[in-house]
């Protein structure tokens, strides 16, 4: 009897060892280690050491300056200036396009909730999506954080860039004097916006970091959409005492040469600041450290 069951045994044995390491195995995704992160739509088993992200929104500066590769992002992403030569290798990517995404071989997806094919997303690869505006922009960079197991680095820019901000804005608000508004505007196609303090082109830093005031219309405006399209007529309107000209080089900039912006306060005293709008569309950390510095030489000199 002994003879028959040693067989039988042996065979048990193995299958619960080898079930064992299968289980451990599916566990960790094929030996990967994990940490579970606590999205905003619930908890997801993410790469405890991200090496091939993908980015499907605007966080790609979040990840860079945190150090961790990316293999694919957006196409706003690809066509900011600042970011050519770090995402020189990086694939151009969109969520209509998953077969390519599938030759990246990503670890984890990074996108907005609004993108398309989520399901199909998640069975490439771990995926973390975010609604833009549902927490402040400083917070956003710590979720993102958090998202690649790289809270610590990421609290540690929080804390040196809110510093950074409030010693910047003390000295904008002491030459300018307290009280002065400022606007920023930006073109786009043939269409003039303004917006309110938290869609990216700096606002987050004039606004809510420095606590410059914006002009009572464009608060107005801008309180329901947090931007608000205007036409080159009524710019006038919204222009603060200063401005920042978010300037596409590829849009309408034609309301520059009429009279009705020439004759502005701000145009005439030279308190109209020039940037790229490409390089300023976001909020990410290294748009946000860029964006600090320009107004820092911009209103300090």
């Amino acid at each position: 009897m002994r003879s028959r069951l040693f067989p039988i045994l042996m065979v048990l044995s193995l299958a619960i060892v080898l079930g064992a390491c299968g289980s451990k195995n599916n566990n960790a995704d094929g030996g990967v280690k994990t940490i579970t992160y606590e999205s905003q739509t619930g908890p997801v088993e993410v790469p405890a050491d991200p090496q091939r992200v993908v980015v499907l929104s605007s966080y790609a500066g979040d990840v860079l300056s945190l150090g961790v590769n990316l293999v694919g992002v957006d196409s706003w992403s690809k066509m900011n200036p600042r970011f050519e030569e770090k995402l020189k290798d990086v694939a151009e990517v969109s969520d209509q396009n998953l077969e390519k995404i599938i030759e990246l071989k990503p670890d984890l997806i990074i996108g907005l909730d609004n993108v398309k094919n989520i399901e199909k997303l998640k069975e490439i690869a771990p995926t973390v999506v975010y609604t833009y505006g549902k927490v402040d922009y400083l917070t956003q960079h710590l979720e993102i954080g958090k998202a690649l197991n790289k809270e610590k680095e990421a609290q540690a820019w929080v804390d040196d860039f809110k510093s950074r901000a409030a010693k910047i804005g003390e000295d904008i608000k002491a030459k300018i004097g307290e009280g002065k508004t400022v606007s920023v505007i930006e073109s786009f196609d043939k269409q003039l916006y303004v917006f309110g303090d938290h869609w990216g082109r700096g606002t987050e830093i004039l606004y809510q970091a420095m606590g410059l005031p914006m002009p009572a219309k464009v608060a107005e405006m801008t309180t329901k959409d947090g931007y608000y399209a205007i036409s080159a007529e009524v710019v006038a309107d919204y222009m603060g005492d200063y401005v920042i000209f978010s300037k596409n080089p590829d849009a309408d900039n034609s309301f520059q040469k009429t009279d009705t912006y020439k004759n502005t306060p701000a145009a005439k005293a030279g308190h109209v600041f020039e940037v790229n709008a490409k390089e300023f569309y976001f909020n990410d950390a290294l748009t946000l450290d860029f964006q600090l510095e320009t107004f820092k030489k911009q209103f300090l000199g």
